[in-house]
């Protein structure tokens, strides 16, 4: 009866993994399937060692593999074998690139991984997100293949046979003609401590909506992931628990109606399901909002969760909070008393 209890766990976490997989892999592709067949944007990367890689000068020329990833991520961490393999074997036709998402993560950790793992790939820190809205990132690790002929062929998550034969059929496209490449990602407006921040409305949970400026009450946007304090209990335990004091301390200040709360939800791994569920199992009072393609993310250059950004009355970010903070309800009351 001992051995049959470890074995039912092994095989309980054989199934889930699979189960996990397989959720990356549908979630990729039905992110990605507008942009398959389209002409890969026009962008220029720079490495973690300042190295400059031009895209756009490989269209024509080379297949390219882009993998993006975070060191907390577990899948990451297991195709990490598959992803050493494919850069060694590369060859002249392929160029690998790996693009950490640059969400909850640092140049740090990845240098502290680069040198565990051995890797020798150029290496890219997404820090404002601009690359993985390019390429409609919703999970990590997620592949993109683009053709020599700089067309997008293939997006998914699973390092599987399918997406060996996409980096095989992107090597050998014979004769290709490169096109121009897409418009590559307008530079955003952002918005930092100091800074006027303009009025929109944001969806949320229930078909609601909510106006982020109120010319009586200071707003809170409490930027989160409902997988915070779940997924990351074990490769980043100290984040987890971050994430559960903020949540802590949302729900005792938010029954004060002279302060506005907005929840902004990340896109990655999460949908609006998701969402919900986590709401109702953790009893947020809160309006909540999915930022699917990040843009709230990107447009505040939060790349980190807990983040709550508090603005005042007229509008003007007056503070930007990483983890729970003991004088955030004396702040608050400073604020709306304004």
């Amino acid at each position: 009866m001992r051995r049959f209890i470890p074995i039912c766990f092994l095989l309980f976490m054989l199934v889930a993994t699979s189960l996990w997989a397989q959720d990356g892999q549908q979630r990729a592709e039905a992110a990605g399937h507008s942009l398959i067949g389209s002409p890969a944007p026009r962008l220029v990367l720079k490495t973690i060692d300042g190295q400059t890689i031009d895209l756009t000068s490989l269209y024509g020329k080379k297949a390219i593999y882009l993998k993006f990833w975070a060191t907390w991520c577990v899948p990451c961490r297991e195709q990490m074998p598959h992803l050493k393999h494919t850069y060694e074997e590369a060859g002249p036709e392929l160029a690998v690139i790996a693009i950490d998402v640059g969400f909850n993560d640092s140049v740090e950790e990845v240098r502290k991984y680069q040198r565990q793992m051995g890797l020798t790939m150029p290496i890219v820190f997404d820090e404002d997100g601009s690359l993985g809205e390019a390429f409609h990132l919703r999970v990590t690790p997620q592949h993109v293949v683009i053709g020599r002929d700089g067309r997008i062929l293939y997006i998914g998550h699973e390092a599987n046979a399918k997406l060996d034969a996409a980096l095989l059929a992107a090597r050998t496209t014979a004769s290709p003609t490169a096109v121009a490449g897409a418009v590559a990602p307008k530079d955003e407006p952002h918005y930092d401590v100091g800074d006027r921040v303009p009025d929109f409305t944001a969806s949320t949970l229930g078909g609601g909506s909510f106006q982020l400026l109120d010319a009586k009450r200071p707003t809170v946007l409490a930027f989160l992931s409902p997988w915070c304090e779940s997924y990351l209990a074990t490769s980043r335990p100290g984040l987890a628990q971050s994430c559960r004091a903020v949540r802590e301390q949302v729900a005792a200040l938010s029954g004060d109606p002279h302060v506005r709360w907005l929840g902004v939800a990340s896109g990655l791994w999460a949908s609006r399901d998701e969402l919900t569920k986590y709401r109702d199992e953790k009893h947020i009072g809160i309006p909540l909002t999915l930022d699917e393609s990040g843009a709230l993310f990107r447009r505040f250059r939060v790349t980190h969760v807990p983040t709550l950004l508090l603005i005042d009355a007229q509008g003007r970010i007056v503070r930007r909070i990483e983890d729970a903070d003991k004088q955030l309800g004396a702040t608050l009351k400073t604020l709306s008393a304004r």
